[in-house]
C-alpha cells in the first residue's frame, strides 16, 4: 500500500485529510490520481491530481500533486470528483486529462446552502498544470455527483444528478465537449429519477449518482439508482413502502441527443424478493423475532465498463437477503464505542448485500460475492463503500471491486486507544473477475 504524496500533513500535505478516490489512465500507461484535500474544522479545501509512472516490476512511483481550484472561502466547498484520461489513439486531444467536481456554494453571513454547479478543468500536460475552472451544469444549479467519460473520437461527456429551480424532480444530465474540453453544450436531461433513501433495514448514507462509458461505435451507455414504484415507474415520494431501489440504465445512439426508456439492469432480482435467513430468533427479553415480510431486492450504485471490442458489461449492489442482527444496548461514547459494547441488546432485522454483474451484451447476470455482506458496519459518518466500480480489460474479462464487511481482525489501538485485543468488523475491499 503507498500513501498518495503532497495532500495530507501526514505525507507532506497542507491539509488534514484527503478523500474521494479516482483514477484514469492515459495511452502511455501512466494513472492520475484524483481526489480532495481538506481541513476538517476550518475552509481551505481543493481537488489534488497526483500522476504516477509505472517502473521496471511494476513498481508505481507518485508524483507531486497538483492543486485545482485551491480556496479559503468559508462560501465554497470542492467536493465529490472524478478524473477521465484520452488514451485513445485516434483522438486528437490523446492524453489530456479531465477532471469534474461539485462546487458548493455556501451563504457566507449564515452557512445556508445556495446552490452546486458542476465546475470542470483539462490538462494538456499530463496533469503538470490544469486550465482555469469552468461551470458547465448552466441552469441546472443544484448538481452533485459528475462522471467523466471520454470517446474513441475524443469526445468529452460529463454525467451527474441534478436538478433546476422549479424541478419537482432529480434527473440524470449529461453535457458534452468536441473541443477537448474548451466549451461544452447545453445540459441534456437524461431521464428524471427519485432520489434513494437507504434501503429497508439498514443504516448507510446512499445517493443516485450516475456512472457511464463509451462504447467503440461511440454508443453511450449511463446507469443510475432511482426509487422505483413496486408497480411501476417512479416512486411518488422518498419512501420504502411499496417501493423499492432499482439501479437503471439508458443508452444513447445519437451522442447523447436522445436516450432509451431507462431499463432495469437487473430485471430479474428486481423482480424477486429477498431471502430471509436465520429465522426465527429468541430475544433478549424470551420473545421471538421473525421474518420480516417479503419485500422486492434493492439494486443500487451502478457501475459501467464498455471493452474494446464492445461487451457492455454493469453491476451494482443487491439488497437480496434480510437476517437477524444483535443491537448493542449501552456502551462507551465514541470513539471507543464504534468498536466496543458494553451490553448486548434486542435483535433487529439487518439487509444484507450481494454483488452482481450483468454482461448486457449476452443477457446473462451472476452474483460475484462469496457471502452476503452485512450492512451494520461501516465508517462513522454512514459510508459503506461509496466507490464500488467496474472495469473491462481489452480481453473482455470483467474486474469488480466493492466493499465487504465480514472479515474480523483484532484491534489493538483505536484512535489513539489502547485495546485488550478486540474481534471488530472492518471494511475490505472485495474482487471479482470474470468473462459471460
Amino acid at each position: 500500500m503507498t500513501l498518495i504524496p503532497g495532500v495530507e500533513h501526514l505525507v507532506g500535505g497542507q491539509y488534514d485529510a484527503g478523500g474521494d478516490p479516482a483514477v484514469a489512465f492515459d495511452s502511455q500507461g501512466h494513472v492520475y490520481y484524483a481526489g480532495l484535500g481538506f481541513n476538517r474544522t476550518s475552509p481551505p479545501n481543493t481537488v489534488t491530481v497526483n500522476k504516477g509512472t509505472f517502473g521496471g516490476g511494476g513498481s508505481l512511483s507518485w508524483g507531486p500533486p497538483t492543486f485545482i481550484n485551491q480556496t479559503t472561502s468559508p462560501a465554497t466547498l470542492n467536493d465529490k470528483e472524478w478524473i477521465g484520461a484520452d488514451w485513445h489513439a485516434s483522438s486528437p486531444f490523446r492524453d489530456r486529462v479531465y477532471v469534474s467536481w461539485t462546487r458548493y456554494i455556501f451563504n457566507p453571513a449564515h452557512g445556508n446552502y445556495v446552490q452546486s454547479p458542476i465546475a470542470f478543468a483539462y490538462s494538456p500536460t499530463g496533469g503538470a498544470t490544469f486550465s482555469a475552472p469552468q461551470l458547465i451544469s448552466a441552469n441546472v444549479l443544484y448538481s452533485q455527483g459528475s462522471r467523466v467519460v471520454v470517446g474513441y473520437d475524443g469526445t468529452v461527456y460529463v454525467f451527474w444528478e441534478g436538478a433546476t429551480r422549479l424541478a419537482t424532480l432529480d434527473g440524470t444530465w449529461m453535457v458534452k465537449s468536441t473541443d477537448g474540453g474548451a466549451s461544452f453544450s447545453r445540459p441534456v436531461e437524461i431521464a428524471p429519477l427519485q432520489d434513494i433513501i437507504p434501503p429497508a433495514n439498514t443504516v448507510f448514507r446512499v445517493n443516485s449518482f450516475p456512472a457511464a462509458d463509451v462504447a467503440p461505435n461511440g454508443d453511450l451507455y449511463v446507469a443510475w439508482s432511482s426509487q422505483q414504484s413496486n408497480s411501476g415507474g417512479l416512486c411518488s415520494s422518498r419512501t420504502n413502502t411499496g417501493c423499492h431501489l432499482t439501479a437503471l440504465y439508458s443508452k444513447s445512439t445519437d451522442g447523447g441527443t436522445s436516450w432509451a426508456t431507462p431499463t432495469p439492469i437487473f430485471p430479474t432480482l428486481d423482480a424477486s424478493t429477498r431471502t430471509a435467513i436465520g429465522y426465527p430468533v429468541t430475544q433478549p427479553d424470551g420473545s421471538t423475532l421473525t421474518a420480516p415480510a417479503a419485500r422486492r431486492v434493492d439494486t443500487f450504485w451502478p457501475a459501467v465498463a464498455i471493452s474494446q471490442s464492445g461487451r457492455v458489461y454493469m453491476s451494482a449492489y443487491a439488497a437480496d437477503v434480510v437476517s437477524p442482527w444483535q443491537t448493542c444496548a449501552s456502551g462507551p461514547p465514541p470513539p471507543e464505542g464504534r468498536i466496543n459494547c458494553t451490553t448486548l441488546g434486542n435483535y433487529i432485522n439487518n439487509a444484507r448485500l450481494d454483488y452482481a454483474v450483468a454482461d448486457l451484451s449476452t443477457g446473462t447476470s451472476n452474483i460475484v460475492s462469496t457471502h452476503p455482506i452485512n450492512t451494520r458496519y461501516h465508517f462513522g459518518g454512514g459510508f459503506i463503500g461509496d466507490y464500488t466500480d467496474l472495469a473491462v480489460g481489452s480481453d473482455n474479462t470483467f474486474h469488480a471491486f466493492w466493499t465487504d464487511t465480514n472479515n474480523v481482525q483484532n484491534v489493538v489501538w483505536w484512535y489513539g486507544l489502547e485495546f485488550v485485543p478486540t474481534p471488530v468488523h472492518q471494511q475490505d475491499v472485495a474482487t471479482a473477475s470474470g468473462n459471460y
